[in-house]
């Protein structure tokens, strides 16, 4: 079934392609790569199972939200910390790093107007200068601007750069060995390519613009990744008293405790939202992150299932229908393994 709705979208030239991973417990369920790119020399690639993708936003949860815990830990910061803390020329107190997590922090989600690809914007300057759009706690606004914030706060507390301090801290622990910011440029030709621009595609190089202003690091976006390293990095949300990279409780405590739909980072299926990145089949309380470029991950602890989808879904542009591609795959992933199997043992009672 799930073959079936790949090569739909791949015919349909509305995916150009992917990787994906479907695993419940310790049995992996799916697994297979799809399609093709082309790279900004012209040459078409297929993609394969150990291709790097963009993974955009996914950078919130795979490099920011995990670095922050490192500093929690260490007690070298506290969710109720102010911004301003850290980040004197920030004009608002009540903000927190709790807000900036759970996108209540009343920031707005983008910089007015959009930065664009080539302009010279001083992208940091302009967030310090931005004002609230609500009250820091009072509802949820998946925003940029905070993680953008946030990964600065982490460079302000560690002393070291956002990319550097990630490195040492968690993608080396956590054995993500193929995920970095910033691809040498002996890899890039080997990373699927993502959105057409000025005459070529982007390839190796980061799409997200306000990252791309901030030379390729940013707490927002930025973190290039491969399927088997997001893999592995679920396995720390999923069994998090079985590592030893992060405190478990705090593991718990980023999808458990949420607002709204927000966990700290994560968004989270608290059953009653009516626009969910997934199929509100999942278990409430399953939760996850997408990336504009077409990637995404979303994990089900009830059921201890999970999906790491990775696309290059932008390849043909933005108003490709991503959205729809993804919440066919989960829905088909949950009708498919876990539904089927529960009207089986139904039947054999």
């Amino acid at each position: 079934m799930l073959r079936n709705i790949i090569n739909e979208y791949l015919v349909a030239k509305k995916i150009p392609g992917g990787v994906i991973h479907v695993q419940q417990g310790n049995v992996v369920l799916y697994r297979d790569s799809f399609g093709s790119f082309v790279t900004n020399t012209g040459e078409v690639k297929e993609i394969t199972l150990e291709t790097v993708f963009d993974i955009a936003s996914l950078t919130k949860v795979v490099a920011t939200l995990p670095a922050t815990l490192v500093l929690l830990d260490k007690k070298q910061v506290s969710l109720k910390d102010s911004v301003q803390k850290y980040i004197p020329q920030f004009q608002y107190p009540n903000i927190n790093i709790e807000h900036l997590l759970y996108h209540n922090s009343g920031l707005p989600a983008d910089l007015s107007p959009p930065v664009k690809r080539g302009e010279n914007r001083d992208v940091l300057e302009e967030i310090l200068s931005v004002n609230p759009i609500f009250e820091p706690g009072k509802t949820v606004v998946y925003s940029d601007l905070g993680m953008i914030l946030l990964g600065k706060i982490i460079e302000e507390v560690s002393g070291e750069t956002f990319d550097q301090f990630v490195e040492r801290e968690v993608l080396i622990p956590m054995g993500m060995k193929n995920t970095t910011f910033n691809p040498k440029e002996e890899v890039r030709s080997l990373i699927a390519s993502t959105e057409y621009m000025n005459g070529s595609y982007v390839q190796g190089v980061v799409h997200d613009e306000k990252a791309y202003m901030l030379n390729g690091v940013s707490g927002s976006a930025g973190l290039f990744s491969c399927l088997d390293d997001l893999v592995q990095y679920v396995h720390y949300w999923l069994h998090p008293s079985d590592q030893t990279v992060f405190n478990p409780a705090w593991l718990q405590d980023c999808h458990q405790k949420f607002f709204e739909h927000r966990g700290l980072g994560f968004e989270v299926w608290n059953g009653k939202d009516t626009e969910v990145t997934i199929s509100t089949d999942w278990s409430i309380g399953s939760f996850g992150h997408t990336g504009f470029t077409g990637t995404s991950i979303w994990i089900d602890p009830k059921e201890k299932l999970f999906v790491v989808l990775l696309t290059n879904a932008i390849h043909y542009g933005r108003d490709v229908p991503k959205k729809e591609f993804r919440l066919e795959i989960h829905e088909s992933v949950y009708e498919t393994f876990i539904k089927k199997e529960s009207t089986n043992y139904e039947k054999l009672d």
